[in-house]
């Protein structure tokens, strides 16, 4: 089966990251550093997915609130991990690719070890 479109741009920025690399779990891609988990894919055909290609990001509770008030067509409270923070975003139509790269860089940033974190902080 090909590679859905949204998964390789999601694997592209999540890989980015110092030291991220990627696991399957439950079926599904997830992003991790140091094997914490900072984003997963969730399918259209995942029974989680409702049809939509989607990732679940770690961030705030706050922001979580915050994207989903905004803007509940792309933003969601995703089933297991929502209660701790985690928003999922859908990635059908146009999203915002450099939005969800930024949450993925936040979600990585609560998780990462400090010098990891570091690192991001380099000039390239």
């Amino acid at each position: 089966m090909p590679t859905p479109r949204p998964l390789a741009k999601l694997r592209k920025l999540s890989l980015t990251l110092p030291e991220a690399h990627e696991v399957e779990a439950w079926g599904e891609p997830t992003f991790r550093v140091r094997n914490k988990l900072f984003a997963m894919f969730a399918g259209a055909s995942n029974h989680h997915g409702g049809g939509r290609h989607s990732a679940w990001i770690k961030c705030s509770p706050t922001n979580q609130q915050l994207l989903i008030r905004a803007d509940p067509g792309r933003y969601f409270f995703p089933p297991y991990v929502g209660p701790t923070g985690w928003v999922g975003v859908y990635l059908d139509g146009s999203p915002d690719w450099s939005a969800i790269a930024e949450l993925l860089r936040d979600g990585y940033v609560m998780i990462a070890p400090v010098r990891l974190k570091a690192l991001l902080r380099e000039p390239r």
